[in-house]
């Protein structure tokens, strides 16, 4: 029999949220596309909790949008809650969170895919990649290119690219107490035979696990004894494209009640059937979002945990019962839930369950996401050793645009950490050791005040024009955006008023403190007690601007003197990164270094001096060294 065989530009493995942005990201860019999932049902699947956003990932999902990715259009379609978190605390840590319609954010998806000119969606499984061997024009060296894949049934897909995004699927199996399936996610089909071509490629791989709540008949709940959760009054969505009235719908109300001691003394009964604790679970999990087990073990000083009841959808009665993952046996879970005040009837649609997975040791990545090893194979997401939905959109993000821009011939983008989270993110995967999935936090950005959510279509609109994902119209509504802000806070900066009664009796009226001699607008608004809204009476040239530009405005005057200080931590940031490291360089040849530092260089492969320093084991004395080689070894190729 023949081979069957087809051609395209673009291969994506997998349709999870990695997939769908790479694949989208590709076939927008003119690229022949074809999206490979073990099943059409599970494009954009939400397996686990049924939100976008939250703290830190927030962030994420508004950079996404401003490059011109989905995630933030599809939630603002079909999110059922909406709120900002963190708003008692200081602009860096705002964040937006949207409970999702579980169903409709797939169903949703799905369809932007299926109406994606350059894109064809395709059911099957990928066992094999095809890789050869070319050699380099410019040296004697022999080095790997991607040219295709294989699937189970046999056929073959000849491409210039491929995007690995398998998402938990490599050899899962679930497990919940002494019950193993092998499968993956929501008992759909696993991806089995990956794994073992990877392998043969010398791609080192590596065992994690997640895990997930069970979800409850709503029926069975009494939610009248848990505190109901309301969404924000004022609904901000996710796309800086999304018209802000769009979004101001009927929300849904989430529960929040709490384990107990009694919660807490059955797990600990029974923590000898615990996967985890048996020492059945292989992989690693991440620390923060433990298992309950993990909670009551760890945190025994605690008598109580938050638990959030969370609706699935406005079409089903699945209620996720998020802060409770667990792979305790079926009887132990109905036993443990059935303790906390509002589940005393409980009813399991389905059992909780942990999965295990094989995925990447992220330092064979460049920045780019590109493979050191092989030209042309791309990943994104939980593949890469990541959790969560956001991280994993992101990445797949970049993975499709830096894939594309590899076939135009141009050169790849890299957002550093001082640009966007993204950025973080991705640094943090290719250059520090990641024993577990990471999770993006606030708290790993060192530059959190510049890269807030509100401002990133600000910040990186203009790549996504110059890639190609964002609209002219869109790029020109953000530079209008940009030059009202600077026109309005140059505004209040020159804008004096006097010590007049009147005016002394507003500054009363609000609890400030009298003038003493004339001040700017902008000085009256970095009073703590006073807002760009309140001055409005005394402010009697002010015209009517947006709400985001109003936004910047106050954020820009308030913090003024913090950002400043950032802004200078980022120029010393930058002049590291702009130390590039040549890809050749021979680190047994640079003395002084130490064992430690020269075996870590040598494994990561740093594209610069600023990634070379980030990477644990590597002292700043090492750097040094470093630094002095590079310039004598520039200071030889000069003469």
């Amino acid at each position: 029999m023949s081979e069957l065989r087809e051609t395209y530009d673009v291969c994506v493995v997998g349709a999870g949220h990695a997939g769908c942005e790479a694949a989208l990201a590709c076939a927008r860019l003119g690229f022949e596309t074809v999206i490979f999932t073990v099943s059409v049902d599970s494009i954009a699947l939400m397996p686990c909790n049924p939100n976008i956003g939250g703290t830190s990932k927030g962030h994420l999902v508004r950079e996404i949008d401003a490059l011109g990715g989905e995630m933030g259009k599809n939630i603002d379609k079909t999110f059922i809650q909406s709120k900002m978190l963190n708003k008692s605390k200081g602009p860096a840590v705002h964040s937006l969170r949207a409970q999702a319609d579980k169903a409709e954010y797939s169903r949703a998806m799905r369809k932007v895919l299926e109406s994606q000119d350059h894109l064809t969606i395709k059911q099957a499984e990928v066992c094999e990649l095809l890789v050869e061997e070319m050699q380099e024009t410019s040296s004697d060296s022999v080095s790997r290119r991607i040219v295709g894949l294989k699937t189970f049934t046999g056929t073959v897909y000849e491409c210039k690219t491929v995007i690995l995004c398998t998402g938990t699927y490599l050899k899962a199996r679930c497990l919940c107490g002494e019950a193993i399936t092998y499968t993956g996610p929501n008992g759909l089909q696993a991806a089995n035979h990956l794994t073992d071509s990877l392998l043969e490629l010398g791609i080192e791989m590596r065992r994690f696990k997640t895990g997930t709540p069970a979800r409850m008949d709503r029926r069975s709940l009494d939610l009248d004894r848990m505190e109901e959760q309301f969404g924000d009054e004022k609904v901000i969505p996710f796309s800086f494209s999304t018209d802000p009235d769009e979004v101001q719908i009927d929300q849904v109300s989430c529960y929040l009640t709490y384990t107990n001691e009694q919660t807490h003394d059955i797990i600990r009964a029974n923590l000898d059937r615990s996967p985890i604790y048996a020492g059945v679970i292989e992989g690693t999990g991440p620390r923060y979002c433990p298992s309950i087990e993990d909670k009551v073990v760890k945190f025994s000083d605690k008598d109580r945990h938050q638990v959030f009841i969370e609706p699935e959808g406005l079409h089903t009665n699945e209620m996720y019962v998020s802060g409770m993952s667990s792979s305790l046996p079926e009887d132990v879970q109905l036993a443990m839930y059935r303790t906390v005040p509002g589940m005393e009837h409980c009813k399991m649609v389905r059992n909780a369950y942990a999965i295990e997975y094989d995925c990447i040791d992220p330092k064979q990545l460049y920045p780019t996401l590109e493979f050191k090893s092989i030209r042309g194979l791309f990943s994104g997401g939980q593949f890469n050793g990541s959790s969560g939905y956001e991280e994993a959109a992101a990445q797949g993000l970049i993975a499709g645009i830096n894939a594309s821009l590899s076939m135009q011939g141009k050169e790849q983008i890299v957002l550093d950490r001082s640009q966007a989270y993204i950025g973080v993110l991705i640094d943090d995967l290719v250059t520090k050791d990641n024993f577990e999935p990471y999770r993006m936090m606030t708290s790993r950005a060192e530059y959190r005040l510049l890269l807030r959510q509100d401002n990133a279509d600000l910040r990186l609109r203009q790549i996504g024009y110059e890639v190609g994902l964002v609209s002219e119209q869109l790029y020109k509504a953000v530079l209008c955006k940009r030059e009202q802000i600077d026109a309005e806070v140059f505004r209040l900066k020159n804008t004096v008023v006097g010590a007049s009664k009147w005016i002394q009796e507003f500054l009363s009226a609000h609890e400030s403190a009298p003038l003493k001699t004339g001040v700017t607008l902008a000085e009256l608004i970095c009073r703590p007690e006073l807002t760009y809204e309140t001055i409005a009476d005394i402010d009697l040239e002010r015209m009517p601007l947006p709400d985001d530009v109003v936004e910047q405005v106050e954020i820009e005057i308030k913090y003024e003197g913090y950002i400043e200080r950032q802004l200078k931590q980022v120029e010393h940031y930058k002049k590291m990164e702009k130390k590039k490291i040549p890809a050749d360089l021979d680190y047994n040849e640079v003395g002084s270094l130490r064992l430690e530092a020269r075996q870590k260089l040598i494994a990561y492969k740093p594209v610069s001096v600023g990634q070379a320093s980030r990477i644990s084991g590597v002292s700043p004395a090492d750097i040094s060294v470093l630094l002095v080689y590079l310039e004598s070894s520039r200071k030889k190729t000069d003469r």
